[in-house]
């Protein structure tokens, strides 16, 4: 009931704030946009239910049921093995290797794959990025100019024992260099039944509304992966979410929620796909002098290393070649 009625207040308010102006008496500005006070980080575009924008402007995120089919995630993993197998080299991917785990899935002579990042040219995954069933609803977030800015399929490999298969609670806008956070949103659709047991994950409702906090390494005992940097501050008392999710479920999460995934207690990986998406209207800033500035260190070095350029080289550059359009217009971006 409170939920409903909460809901119905937010839809008068919205309704009324999402009409054209000529029909707001009195109305002296220029348009009013749908993405409203009443509602700062929804659009009234009629997809989501009141109810369902209501919970993400309360939350930060929103599951999804069943939104992605068998057939395409299946399409999604086969293409995965197939990187794995290196029978098919992808420009820019980025394949991360877990640090403690010696028995990769597909190719047992290595370390276990833990993360393909950066797939956006690869055709076949990038596909899910352009899924018209994610792409309405990213439109509720962030509005119609869309671009793909960052592509993730995850591995979470079972725990060595070591527990470097958890991800350290964090915010994402930590590694983005650009705004506003209120047009960025992530898609993470579960590729098979994800548990407490294979490391779900876990969320703490209503953090998007904060700001963004310093980030570094945790100071766990078995070692952290690389890049995984976590939340300095957060209140451990904070009420926590499990999203535990079937194959095909997707949830859409605001980059300032705070979340995380716990480790992998079960003998098989842990597989999800996902796409943070910006609105083509978003800006670029300077990190330098900002909580950001450890990230954009670490960033130079790694592209250093990685293509032998110098210093010049901005964490704004390395996002900028791998934003991609999906819809819309790339207006700032």
């Amino acid at each position: 009931q409170k939920m409903s009625r909460a809901a119905e207040r937010l839809r008068l308010l919205i309704t009324h704030l999402d009409r054209p102006p000529a029909a707001i008496a009195g109305a002296s500005s220029g348009a009013l946009s749908s993405h409203s006070t009443a509602a700062p980080y929804t659009f009234g575009n009629n997809l989501l239910t009141p109810e369902q924008r209501l919970f993400y402007e309360e939350n930060g995120f929103l599951l999804i049921k069943n939104l992605v089919s068998e057939e395409d995630i299946d399409r999604f993993r086969r293409e995965f093995e197939r990187i794995c197998r290196q029978e098919i080299k992808v420009p820019g991917l980025v394949v991360m290797r877990d640090v403690a785990i010696a028995k990769s899935e597909f190719v047992p002579d290595q370390k276990a794959v833990s993360k393909l990042q950066d797939f956006q040219e690869d055709p076949e995954l990038f596909r899910y990025c352009s899924l018209p069933e994610i792409l309405k609803y990213v439109e509720c977030f962030i509005g119609p100019n869309i671009m793909a800015m960052h592509t993730m399929l995850i591995n979470k490999p079972p725990d060595a024992g070591k527990k470097t298969s958890r991800h350290p609670m964090h915010q994402d806008l930590h590694y983005f260099p650009f705004r506003p956070a209120d047009r960025i949103v992530c898609a993470w659709t579960a590729m098979e039944k994800v548990s407490r047991q294979n490391g779900c994950l876990v969320v703490l409702p209503g953090s998007h509304k904060g700001t963004l906090q310093e980030h570094d390494y945790p100071e766990w005992e078995g070692g952290v992966n690389k890049m995984y940097h976590g939340v300095r501050g957060y209140d451990p008392q904070h009420p926590r979410v499990h999203l535990e999710m079937e194959k095909g479920d997707t949830v859409f999460f605001h980059p300032l929620l705070i979340h995380g995934s716990g480790m992998n207690q079960t003998q098989g990986f842990r597989k999800a796909i996902s796409c943070h998406y910006a609105s083509g209207d978003c800006y670029y800033i300077d990190v330098k002098g900002t909580t950001q500035e450890n990230i954009e260190k670490e960033v130079k070095e790694i592209a250093a290393r990685k293509y032998a350029v110098g210093d010049e080289i901005t964490l704004k550059d390395t996002w900028a070649v791998r934003g991609r359009l999906v819809q819309g217009a790339r207006i700032s971006m």
